[in-house]
C-alpha cells in the first residue's frame, strides 16, 4: 500500500484528490497539510511513500518545503502540483529534489499512474512537458566550455550518452533501444552516474545536463 500526504491550501483540491486517490486498490491518504510548514511536520509524523507538493502556499511554500524534506533525509519522493503558468516555480523545485510534478487537472489515472511512479523509486519525467520546464529556466553554458568539464570528467563516454538520453525525456526501455543495451545495463548505468554525480534521482540527472551544457535548449544530444 502506497501511503500519500496531500499538500495543498486550498481545501477543495485536497478533497478533489483524496477523492481520486482513494479509489485505487493499492493507495492510502495517510494525511493532509495546508502549507509548507504543516507539511513537515505531517512528514515526520505519518512517514508517508509519496507527498503530492503543492508549489504556492502560505507561511511555506512548495519549493522550501521540499528542499527541507530532502535535506532531512526523509524517504517520501515528492511530487509536485502545478499549473503551466507555473514553470519557474516548478524548476525550482526539481532543482530542490522533487522526483516530478502533475499538473493540477490530471485526470485520476494520471494521478494514480504519477503516485505509482514516484513511489517506485523512479522520476516521473515526461518528455514533452518535463523538458520544456527545464529547456526554459535552465541556461548553462555551451557544451565544451570550461565549467562543463569538471563534473562530466567523471563520467565515461558511455554514461554521458545515458545522461543526454535521460535529459530528453527517454525511459531505460527507450534508452536500452537507441544504444542497443539491455535495460538492466541502461539502469546500471544510471545508476552510476547517480553515484558519481552525487544527484538523488532522474530529474536531478536532466537538470544537470542542461545546466553544465551537456545537452543545450531546443537541441536533442
Amino acid at each position: 500500500m502506497i501511503g500519500v500526504l496531500i499538500v495543498d491550501d486550498q481545501d477543495l483540491v485536497r478533497e478533489g484528490l483524496r477523492m481520486l486517490l482513494e479509489a485505487e486498490p493499492d493507495v492510502r491518504v495517510v494525511g493532509e497539510a495546508g502549507n509548507g510548514s504543516q507539511a513537515l511536520a505531517q512528514a515526520r509524523r505519518l512517514d508517508p511513500d509519496v507527498v503530492l507538493m503543492d508549489v504556492r502556499m502560505p507561511e511555506m511554500d512548495g519549493i522550501e518545503a521540499t528542499a527541507k524534506l530532502v535535506r532531512s533525509g526523509s524517504r517520501a519522493r515528492i511530487l509536485m502540483l502545478t499549473t503551466f503558468n507555473l514553470d519557474e516555480y516548478v524548476y525550482h523545485a526539481m532543482k530542490a529534489g522533487a522526483s516530478g510534478f502533475l499538473l493540477k487537472d490530471a485526470s485520476g489515472e494520471q494521478l494514480a499512474l504519477a503516485v505509482r511512479t514516484v513511489s517506485a523509486g523512479q522520476a516521473l519525467l515526461a518528455p514533452a512537458i518535463t523538458r520544456r520546464l527545464i529547456e526554459d529556466f535552465c541556461r548553462g553554458p555551451a557544451p565544451g566550455e570550461p565549467a562543463a568539464g569538471g563534473a562530466t570528467g567523471r563520467l565515461s563516454e558511455r554514461e554521458l550518452e545515458v545522461v543526454r538520453l535521460v535529459a530528453q525525456g527517454l525511459s531505460n526501455a527507450e534508452i536500452a533501444a537507441r544504444l542497443f543495451l539491455s535495460e538492466a545495463t541502461v539502469k546500471s548505468h544510471v545508476a552510476r552516474i547517480l553515484a558519481k554525480l552525487g544527484l538523488r534521482d532522474r530529474v536531478q540527472v536532466a537538470v544537470f545536463a542542461y545546466e553544465i551544457g551537456i545537452v543545450r535548449p531546443g537541441r536533442g544530444a
